[in-house]
């Protein structure tokens, strides 16, 4: 990171030092820990981040891709200003609840009706389970590279090697129900299942910790071909491409619908949410005054449809609905992704640009990125370099990431990369 960014981060160094007594590894989530140490945010407003120490940033990170007005949008702020004059958790029904679930409805094509949760991780959880509730099959199956939260059954293959455990504490029990598939390629995902009675096929319609690698619209259309050919329910991993790629997520962008989705991130507004919606024969499972126990699937959560939550995220679906805003960060995006490919092939460095709409990540490999299989032999040390340089001259990128764009970045802020990739690309050039 060089001495520069110490330098300017001395704050945020004595705050790393605090952190490590009493968080492990000093943070609060692994990813975001980045050498010699992160920098602690202050405060955040559009498109900058403002560090302990009085730097700024220009945030291509955004929340973990979450904040599609940028940081704390007026009209969002204004919403949950007045929401918190009337209470920040009931633990009962609310009329937001029911608002935010109509909007779901109204423009994601698979969603006929929803259930709340607080984050992606649990909402991947519950449409698991009432995948094989209603199916009645135990085995479910999910991607190299896709990653979909912390559970359990879902927590594999995600990062190459891909028959590495992902973590400790994850029994073969847990994890002997779950088929791997490779990604990108429908003719081998056809010859894996042809022999397997299969609940679920999760997939994310972009691979974003996977390296913001886009599916091939040719792909989901065979995955839909075939689950509904062999009774096996669909199942997009929206987190991060919900009401992003277009108004009703990337099943609207692709033309493409599943049987279930997962949502969170942008759904919030900047708030802790997750939710899945599906058909209503499938998500009726849920309802206890239809079905008793054992044969209903279990949901629930204390702060599930929270009313903080459900303001954000109704007052953040209603701005993006007419799709003006997504279409034109989808432009900005490819002329970013053009523009970065130019940088670097214009100073012969192999640079491979991926993503989709206004999701964007670069791969230092000279082989065109399809699958996670061929970003793991990237070189990994120059993306990294990369990043850390983008950070040292006030560009966040949180290392090895998909970048993403929002509504808040301008012209200046896009520029600002442009030229700081370019000082990055002649540097290694003169190597």
């Amino acid at each position: 990171m060089s001495d520069s960014y110490t330098s300017k981060t001395r704050k945020s160094k004595d705050l790393y030092e605090r952190a490590k007594d009493v968080l492990p590894g000093g943070v609060s989530y692994s990813i975001r820990h980045f050498e010699p140490y992160p920098f602690y945010t202050a405060r955040a407003k559009g498109s900058k981040l403002f560090d302990v120490d009085g730097n700024k940033y220009v945030d291509f990170w955004l929340g973990h891709t979450a904040l599609i007005l940028g940081h704390s949008p007026p009209a969002v702020v204004d919403a949950v200003r007045m929401q918190l004059e009337n209470g920040t958790h009931y633990g009962t029904s609310h009329e937001l609840e029911i608002q935010l679930a109509e909007q779901i409805i109204k423009v994601v094509p698979s969603a006929e009706m929803v259930r709340f949760t607080n984050s992606g991780t649990e909402a991947n959880m519950y449409v698991t389970r009432l995948a094989r509730a209603y199916t009645g099959k135990s085995k479910i199956a999910k991607f190299e590279g896709g990653w979909h939260g912390g559970y359990d059954a879902l927590h594999i293959g995600v990062k190459y090697p891909f028959d590495v455990p992902e973590s400790a504490g994850l029994t073969a029990g847990a994890l002997q129900d779950t088929i791997i598939l490779p990604f990108n390629d429908i003719e081998e995902v056809r010859e894996r299942l042809k022999n397997e009675e299969v609940a679920s096929i999760t997939v994310e319609p972009v691979l974003g910790a996977g390296g913001g690698i886009p599916a091939e619209k040719e792909f989901l259309e065979g995955l839909r071909e075939l689950c509904s050919k062999k009774g096996i329910l669909l199942i997009f991993d929206e987190v991060i491409t919900g009401f992003r790629l277009a108004p009703g997520g990337g099943q609207q962008y692709y033309g493409v619908t599943p049987d279930m989705t997962v949502f969170g991130k942008i759904l919030g507004g900047g708030f802790p949410i997750g939710a899945f919606c599906g058909r209503r024969e499938i998500m009726q499972r849920i309802d206890t005054l239809l079905y008793e126990r054992p044969h209903y699937s279990f949901h629930g959560g204390t702060f599930a449809a929270n009313p903080i939550s459900m303001t954000a995220g109704l007052t953040t679906l209603k701005i993006l609905e007419d799709g003006e805003s997504i279409n034109k960060l989808n432009n900005i995006g490819g002329k970013i992704r053009e523009r970065l490919r130019e940088i670097f092939e214009a100073n012969g460095v192999d640079v491979q640009v991926t993503g989709v709409g206004s999701l964007f990540n670069t791969h230092f490999i000279k082989e065109e990125v399809k699958d996670p299989r061929i970003v793991s032999k990237s070189n990994k040390k120059k993306q990294i370099n990369y990043h850390l340089r983008l950070i040292k001259n006030g560009i966040f990128f949180l290392p090895t990431h998909t970048g993403a764009l929002s509504t808040a970045h301008s012209q200046a802020d896009i520029e600002l990369l442009y030229l700081e990739t370019e000082k990055y690309a002649k540097e290694c050039k003169a190597r």
